[in-house]
């Protein structure tokens, strides 16, 4: 009779342990949906900043105006009135003196739609945040990592604007290192979203204790993250358009001048050639460590989801290379700097769910009661 009551009771718990393991990857399902949604959101969004950016429509907003600054001019008073505080400005005085309206519109276009799309995701993000979290869907280890990036975007449009507030007075463009931090912080919440992506996934058990492999990974996911700072370094200075062949940079492997302005660190961030220089550098060494840690794995785990992984990685990393040396043979041909700027933010996103993929699931706990 005991033995009945007992058998009765762990079915009654099995089945309480199933039905709620059940209904949390029904939850996790909702979330990785929803997070993908706000990946490719974000993805669009970088496009469209970087298309901003290499058509020169970044200043033709002068205003910001995060609620009212989602209705474009309507009316042809209301254009006139845009295109007035546009002419105020050094870019229009020194570079764009005699533009038409209808010019004007053509980069306050690009420039509204970056806009648009920053407060797109910002609901995108919000609201079903909420949602799922007033519904009880969102694990308890996930709600800070969630609202952190929340806060994040938040203050990423007060960063988008102080960078644009740099090209208004004295500059006929943004500020490099201003460009350089909204770019990063913009793939800090892109590379946090698919780390909680990729927790919520499913991962295979064969490398789950492989720490050398999972320190590395992290390694070039810094890497990844640094190239792309070093990028917009290069943007922000227009050093693309200087220098354009490869492998030799000005004539040589090691380009003179690399260190004339003083203090020598200056050079990094504010002379053209060098912040070149350091960006292939940087592409080098990422070629150079992802092949590496191809190499290494291979050997380790083979025939592994982490070793086939780490072929793609490397593959990726190529194609980018590839999309990197076509950029500047072209002279920045703005479809091919679009695809290079798209192209890292895969890698980005590949790097980091490839080091996701050492650590394994977030852990399942289901508490079920039992009463004798």
């Amino acid at each position: 009779m005991r033995s009945d009551t007992l058998a009765t009771a762990d079915a009654s718990v099995e089945k309480r342990v199933k039905t709620a393991l059940q209904k949390q990857e029904s939850n996790r399902k909702l979330l990785r949906i929803w997070l993908r949604v706000v990946l490719f959101t974000l993805f669009c969004l970088v496009l469209v900043g970087g298309a901003t950016r290499l058509t020169e429509s970044g200043l033709s907003i002068t205003e910001w105006k995060p609620i009212h600054g989602a209705i474009p001019p309507l009316t042809v008073a209301e254009w006139e009135e845009e295109f007035q505080l546009y002419k105020r400005i050094p870019q229009y005085q020194e570079i764009n003196r005699g533009m038409s309206l209808d010019e004007f519109k053509t980069i306050f276009w690009w420039e509204w739609a970056h806009r648009l799309l920053a407060r797109a995701i910002g609901l995108i993000f919000a609201l079903p945040l909420a949602y799922f979290w007033l519904t009880g869907r969102i694990e308890k280890r996930l709600r800070l990592p969630l609202v952190g990036l929340l806060a994040l975007g938040g203050f990423q449009g007060f960063v988008g604007w102080w960078m644009v507030s740099s090209g208004l007075v004295n500059r006929t463009d943004v500020s490099q290192y201003r460009l350089a931090t909204h770019l990063t912080i913009a793939c800090l919440i892109f590379a946090g979203c698919m780390w909680i992506l990729r927790g919520l996934s499913y991962h295979s058990p064969e490398a789950s204790h492989e720490r050398e492999g999972r320190r590395f990974a992290a390694v070039l996911a810094v890497l990844c993250l640094a190239q792309i700072y070093l990028g917009a370094l290069v943007a922000g200075l227009n050093a693309g358009l200087s220098y354009n062949t490869w492998p030799l940079m000005d004539g040589s492997l090691i380009p003179g001048d690399l260190f004339i302005q003083h203090p020598w660190w200056i050079n990094l961030f504010e002379n053209p050639k060098t912040v070149q220089f350091v960006h292939r550098l940087g592409a080098y060494t990422l070629f150079a460590a992802t092949l590496w840690h191809m190499v290494s794995l291979c050997r380790r785990l083979p025939n592994t989801p982490h070793a086939r992984r780490s072929v793609l990685f490397f593959v990726l990393v190529c194609v980018q290379a590839c999309l990197g040396i076509t950029t500047l043979l072209t002279h920045v041909d703005i479809h091919v700097a679009l695809a290079h700027q798209g192209m890292a933010l895969i890698v980005l996103g590949f790097a980091i769910a490839h080091w996701r993929g050492f650590i394994g699931e977030y852990p399942a706990p289901v508490s079920v009661e039992v009463r004798d």
